[in-house]
């Protein structure tokens, strides 16, 4: 079975950086498309950044020119650099691999990221 583990979550300032990790089991080449979820509390899980096998990737408008999705397939890690970070930020980071050609999805435990005023 394939699991992901997240790490790098902490409690930052606003204004400060963190950068997360998702490290694989799996080949994270052999899957269409590595993504970063999170969760506020009493909200419901949405995208935040998406990095296909090609190499292409998609932030959501909340996100977008603060954070920046990579990925090492030497490493098999999925990274997400989080710049300029906002109390709204505050959430479980989950990471999330998608596989199409075999219709599987994976998720990780989560890691939570806390943004001080």
């Amino acid at each position: 079975q394939v699991q992901l583990v997240e790490s790098g979550g902490g409690l930052v300032q606003a204004g400060g950086s963190l950068r997360l990790s998702c490290a694989a089991s799996i080949n994270i080449y052999s899957v269409n498309t590595m993504r970063w979820h999170r969760q506020a509390p009493g909200k419901q899980r949405h995208m935040v950044a998406t990095i296909t096998n090609g190499g292409r990737t998609n932030y959501a408008d909340s996100v977008k020119g603060r954070f920046t999705i990579s990925r090492d397939n030497a490493k098999n890690t999925v990274y997400l650099q989080m710049n300029s970070l906002k109390p709204e930020d505050t959430a479980v980071y989950y990471c999330n691999a998608q596989d199409f050609v075999n219709a599987r999805e994976y998720w990780g435990q989560g890691t939570q990221v806390t943004v001080s005023s």
